[in-house]
């Protein structure tokens, strides 16, 4: 059995005056995300930028970060609610999501915020970095795309919200783009997906959709089990879209040069 290497965890602070449109008590202006990487990396390596669910920062996602990190990446959660923000991830979050669902500039300049204090860290490599979320995360990365950050090489969305955030004429789209979908989730039905895949074509992007047959929402994560609403685990659809994900990364960032 391979044991996991030794690890590193870290906060990340930063802050933005991206306020929600409408205007609440008390909107963050502090933000805190998470980074991890390999004890002992000593140079510059590439990053992977994770957007969290509608629950935000919780252990689900640290154990993704883990797993990337483990195999030489440097892996940062980002966080859009705020510091110490955070929701029940088996539970009813559109309290906390759909004020950013409802202003998507303000989500927009969060994102940014958080990938900008990502480039500042001494380990990342700023030539080496992609985004990867998973529901209400997979648009976050879709929209950290379309924001078109010059570092930004790669974005994937899993089972994620397809929505345009319209904000006025998308510029073209650097990032490459990948799309794991399960065809039958009710939070993006096919007229959705393919109003993506036209989007993405007019921006000029790379872009490529896998679609898996009979897998609802949230079909990557174990703990999902809401058939009433179309939130259910598929592991067979899950297992492929892993190893799409592993082969995706390596083509467009590179495999790791940590050795040993």
């Amino acid at each position: 059995m391979t044991s996991t290497p030794p690890l590193t965890h870290e906060s990340i602070a930063y802050t933005t005056t991206a306020t929600i449109a409408e205007g609440r008590a008390g909107q963050p202006s502090r933000f805190v995300g998470e980074l991890v990487r390999p004890v002992g990396l000593d140079a510059p390596a590439r990053t992977l930028v994770l957007a969290h669910d509608w629950s935000g920062i919780h252990g689900g996602m640290r154990v993704i970060a883990d797993r990337f990190a483990a195999v030489g990446w440097v892996a940062c959660l980002l966080d859009v609610y705020g510091a110490g923000v955070r929701g029940d991830p088996l539970g009813d979050n559109h309290a906390l999501m759909d004020p950013l669902l409802a202003d998507r500039g303000a989500l927009r300049r969060r994102l940014l915020a958080g990938f900008d204090a990502v480039l500042e860290h001494a380990a990342v490599d700023p030539s080496r970095v992609a985004a990867l979320g998973f529901c209400f995360g997979g648009l976050c990365a879709l929209d950290l795309a379309r924001a078109a950050p010059r570092s930004l090489r790669a974005a994937i969305s899993v089972h994620g919200v397809l929505a345009p955030p319209e904000l006025g004429p998308q510029a073209p789209i650097d990032a490459s783009i990948l799309v794991l979908h399960g065809w039958e989730d009710p939070v993006a039905p096919p007229p959705a997906v393919l109003a993506l895949a036209a989007e993405l074509t007019a921006a000029r992007a790379d872009w490529q959709l896998h679609a898996y047959g009979h897998a609802q929402h949230a079909f990557t994560f174990p703990a999902a089990n809401a058939p009433e609403l179309g939130i259910v685990y598929e592991p067979r659809a899950a297992r492929r879209a892993w190893a799409t994900i592993d082969a995706f990364l390596d083509e467009v960032i590179g495999a790791s040069s940590r050795t040993g």
